[in-house]
């Protein structure tokens, strides 16, 4: 829809909605590059200096990535996740397991607690994905799958600001994952996830926990120094 008839100000902050949504909806998935300049103009029916100013302020909060010579790319999905993404691109892989660890172990307890019929259908659904993510040697896709899989074990505990801090956390932890499987799928980065989605379909919050907690410790021998984990 042009957008051509507002005010400046109020014409740029609309740009930046425009953009922001379609980033937001997973229209423009993280890692995407987003279209050139001269199609956004196009497609919103605006100067190409108020697509410029819109891209420029969603580069400057994070959600942008703009590359020379290459074009612009998606690399968070909100400005939370942006300064996240920044905030934590360099930190210690040890402390980003243990955080991933304290936020699943507690997301998976009160998922054992509180799960639907529609959650273990999705979790059951994901899972198979997972697996055949696996088998196909795609180690994109496998971690692609696997990060979809955990965001539903922490969306199953129907705790809105968990399941938010754990998906503006994301593009973080699929970092990690992407490190940690190495581009390479081998026996030694597999782990089981089928004992943790029939804890939380019994109902055994404990249990859950429990697994939840070791997933994200177990690494490649040598990676850390206890790795754990099934």
């Amino acid at each position: 829809m042009p957008l051509s008839h507002a005010r400046r100000s109020a014409l740029s902050e609309q740009v930046i909605a425009a953009l922001r949504h379609q980033i937001a909806s997973g229209e423009w998935p993280v890692g995407s590059r987003i279209p050139t300049e001269p199609e956004l103009v196009e497609q919103l029916g605006v100067a190409r200096n108020t697509v410029r100013e819109a891209v420029r302020a969603l580069a400057h909060n994070g959600l942008l990535d703009i590359r020379q010579g290459s074009g612009t790319y998606v690399v968070a999905t909100s400005e939370l996740a942006g300064v996240m993404h920044r905030r934590f691109a360099d930190a210690d892989p040890r402390h980003i397991a243990e955080l991933r660890s304290t936020l699943e172990s507690a997301a998976a307890k009160l998922a054992a607690e509180r799960r639907t019929e529609k959650d273990l259908k999705q979790l059951d659904a994901l899972l198979l994905r997972r697996e055949e993510a696996w088998e196909s040697g795609d180690a994109e896709a496998f971690v692609t799958a696997d990060s979809t899989f955990h965001l539903a074990v922490v969306a199953a505990s129907h705790n809105d600001v968990m399941s938010a801090m754990y998906a503006d956390l994301g593009e973080v932890l699929r970092d990690w994952l992407r490190d940690d499987v190495g581009g390479e799928l081998t026996p030694e980065t597999y782990m089981e996830h089928t004992r943790l989605v029939d804890a939380i379909r019994a109902g055994d919050a404990e249990t859950a926990a429990r697994e939840a907690a070791g997933y994200p410790l177990a690494c490649r021998p040598g990676r850390f120094s206890s790795p754990s984990g099934g």
